[in-house]
């Protein structure tokens, strides 16, 4: 997909991204497209084919470059709150340079409507898990991070923490620090999970 997209592709789904942030899905039309973009429609069919191949292009795009970036920011020799905590800097950095994509954090009405839609939603919590899992599982391993609850639970509280983030600074208009208050929620759950030994 990364290697793939046309620079005018990546004109579109941005601009849907913007659409979708301002007036969510009932508000994302070819119609409203091409008037964001100042074109035509028929400019809009010539690159897709319809609304749901926008969104999935977008979600697409989204899951693929968080995977890249992550990949290349990962370090192994980094303990695993340095990596916890670099997860989430490149995450919140990346929205704070592109607000217009944080209604991937959401599924508020995506999920309706289509299951190409779903799939692509999944997949962007699938990234976000595949690059999460290892580093809270080294953790807990190493007596960084409690062992009193799973993995999977410390996952959940995590990334639904990272949500509620991202919620706040949308209904906010974008208007705060993302980054400084994503640096202060990190530091919040790393003190909640941290092992007794490392506090």
């Amino acid at each position: 997909m990364l290697d793939t997209i046309t620079n005018r592709q990546f004109e579109i789904i941005e601009a849907a991204g913007k659409i979708l942030s301002a007036s969510g899905v009932s508000g994302l039309t070819i119609k409203n497209l091409a008037l964001e973009m100042k074109f035509s429609e028929s400019a809009i069919y010539r690159h897709f084919n319809s609304k749901e191949e926008i969104i999935g292009a977008l979600l697409a795009y989204l899951a693929e470059s968080m995977d890249k970036r992550l990949e290349q920011e990962f370090s192994n020799h980094k303990n695993p709150l340095e990596n916890l905590e670099m997860i989430f800097a490149s995450q919140f950095k990346f929205f704070a340079q592109n607000p217009h994509f944080v209604v991937a954090v959401f599924s508020d009405g995506l999920m309706e409507e289509s299951q190409k839609i779903n799939a692509a939603i999944l997949k962007i919590m699938q990234v976000k898990i595949k690059h999460l899992m290892p580093v809270i599982m080294q953790g807990q391993q190493q007596g960084y991070f409690t062992n009193a609850i799973t993995s999977e639970e410390l996952i959940h509280i995590i990334m639904g923490s990272f949500r509620l983030q991202m919620f706040k600074w949308r209904i906010a208009n974008f208007q705060f620090d993302i980054e400084r208050q994503g640096r202060n929620m990190v530091d919040a759950i790393t003190t909640l999970i941290k092992n007794e030994s490392q506090r």
